[in-house]
């Protein structure tokens, strides 16, 4: 499991008090603000598949932490030469000299590795295989490859911050099936819309770091229109579990609600925009009432089955 492109576009942790020590910055390095979301959408799957122990579900939040963790550590070790001329990432412990590369490095591998084993020991090994998977995705796909060089970068590399339903679910069931499948789907449309709503915000700083976010690509009018068609879908997408019985009314209710809110906020940056008005504080609404959508969204699966047991 990784932390996916949330890791990369969140307002970094990095600024620390004066004197951090080594311990909080080997903690920076994990990103917790950002891994938090990444663990309610694994564990939610795993009550919303069965009935999880308190041990497992403790035990599967250390994996998912460490893994997550691991990938946001690699992700500055392979993000250090541009760090420094972006204002948000340029107090991170690497830029800033605090910690040298290679040890940075081999932290994030040393996490992965304690993570992998206690997935395949604890639970079963398609689930270590499945948070394997998005760790990998995550630091070689997205940061290694696409991050640099397209800006479908948000779009293919958020698959990574989708694979932590998947390892919710498979810990609980072993297997994946359909619903499994709309989870991880819901989290890869859910990313572009979130993320690009920062990127109109932090376009001076990728494009002095030399990243083709959407906007500086295809610029802001089109970029906003993508995001409206990436929300249409992710609407539909959180109703297919109601219509194949898995999740009852209370989700429906939670979702029909939360998917209003988000869907009138995008729509409403072209709008602004069309009319030459500021729509700066509305984007600002939508990338963080988009990371509540998830989270709630998610929170309702596990008490809409706890509701039907």
């Amino acid at each position: 499991m990784s932390s996916s492109v949330l890791a990369d576009a969140e307002q970094n942790g990095a600024t620390v008090a004066a004197a951090p020590s080594v311990a909080s910055d080997l903690l920076t390095l994990t990103k917790p603000r950002i891994i938090s979301l990444l663990l309610v959408t694994m564990v939610a799957p795993m009550y919303a598949s069965g009935a999880p122990s308190l041990a497992d579900v403790g035990l599967a939040l250390l994996g998912g932490y460490l893994m997550a963790g691991g990938a946001n550590a690699l992700n500055m070790y392979l993000d250090r030469d541009i760090d420094d001329r972006m204002s948000r990432t340029r107090l991170r412990p690497i830029p800033s000299g605090r910690l040298p590369a290679p040890a940075v490095l081999v932290f994030g591998t040393l996490l992965a590795t304690i993570a992998t084993w206690l997935f395949a020991y604890r639970f079963n090994l398609l689930t270590a295989l499945l948070a394997l998977g998005g760790f990998y995705f995550y630091v070689v796909i997205y940061t290694r490859w696409l991050k640099r060089s397209s800006p479908q970068n948000i779009v293919i590399g958020g698959a990574a911050g989708a694979f932590p339903p998947l390892v919710g679910w498979a810990a609980v069931t072993g297997r994946l099936d359909v619903t499994a499948v709309v989870l991880f789907l819901l989290v890869f449309y859910w990313t572009p819309p979130h993320f690009w709503a920062l990127a109109l915000m932090k376009q001076v700083d990728y494009g002095r770091a030399g990243v083709p976010m959407a906007p500086l690509v295809w610029g802001e009018r089109e970029t906003m229109r993508q995001m409206i068609w990436y929300t249409v879908i992710l609407c539909a997408l959180s109703l297919l579990p109601v219509a194949t019985g898995a999740f009852g009314l209370f989700y429906l209710a939670c979702a029909v609600v939360l998917n209003a809110l988000l869907l009138r906020g995008v729509l409403a940056l072209p709008r602004l925009a069309a009319r030459g008005e500021s729509w700066t504080a509305t984007c600002w609404w939508v990338y963080k009432y988009s990371l509540l959508h998830l989270a709630l969204l998610f929170v309702a699966m596990g008490v809409d089955r706890a509701l039907a047991r």
